[in-house]
């Protein structure tokens, strides 16, 4: 009899987070949904049934992410992935970012990654095959002729050096951990943008148009399927070919 595959996914119910949860399902996964938004979370489990479990936890609080993972390993034992994918990006510019923003920009896209990860490679240890962990970063840490505040491109390279000390600490743990950093994606998160600034982005995009939450959903897929176990300690960069590195 074949173990249950476990995997979790914070933020599960942003634009991302939802075609990230239903390709996993898709693959075969039960998913853990962790969000702060209640309401979306139970209607994703009405849809999804017993492949969908909800937990409503604050992120940004590491007393709340243990508890979560507590109860995880209560009713699962264990976990077989975890995709990073909360975030937020603040549009305060330099030098009058208020300290308040910098840090919740810091706790939302680094800690909470910083503090989900801490708990699950617990939970991975000892599970069998290629267990994974898929950090969503973004271009903006690394292109900087767009429009990006520095707080979210910090907080952003912050993570992708997380991914390659865990790559490294956990290889042969059998534990693979890498990032996909995606330009301009279809999200909630366009709505913090002027008009102005979304078109210049836009722009810039080789193919006249934002990617699609699935396109990122499709590769943290792929990462997580069996293909993807020789990946590891790598941040791939997804951009239509905006800029090469």
């Amino acid at each position: 009899m074949s173990l249950e595959k476990i995997a979790v996914v914070t933020g599960a119910c942003g634009g991302i987070g939802t075609q990230i949860t239903a390709r996993l399902i898709q693959d075969g996964f039960r998913v853990v949904g962790l969000d702060i938004n209640e309401n979306q979370l139970q209607e994703m489990a009405q849809h999804y049934d017993s492949q969908f479990i909800p937990l409503k936890v604050d992120l940004t609080s590491a007393r709340e992410i243990t508890q979560t993972f507590e109860r995880i390993k209560s009713q699962f034992g264990g976990i077989d992935a975890l995709v990073n994918n909360a975030g937020n990006c603040f549009m305060s510019e330099f030098p009058d970012i208020p300290a308040d923003e910098f840090d919740l920009q810091m706790s939302v896209n680094f800690s909470s990654a910083f503090h989900c990860s801490q708990a699950a490679i617990k939970l991975m240890l000892g599970r069998p095959g290629i267990r994974k962990i898929v950090n969503i970063s973004s271009n903006g840490a690394y292109n900087f002729d767009v429009f990006d505040p520095p707080h979210y491109r910090a907080s952003k390279a912050a993570l992708d050096t997380l991914t390659k000390d865990l790559a490294r600490r956990y290889a042969k743990e059998g534990i693979s951990v890498n990032s996909i950093a995606p330009a301009m994606t279809e999200s909630p998160l366009f709505g913090v943008l002027s008009k102005e600034i979304l078109e210049k982005a836009l722009s810039q995009m080789p193919r006249g148009r934002a990617m699609k939450p699935e396109e990122i959903a499709a590769w943290v897929g792929f990462l997580i399927s069996p293909a993807g176990d020789i990946s590891s300690g790598n941040v791939i960069i997804l951009n239509q070919g905006r800029d090469v590195r």
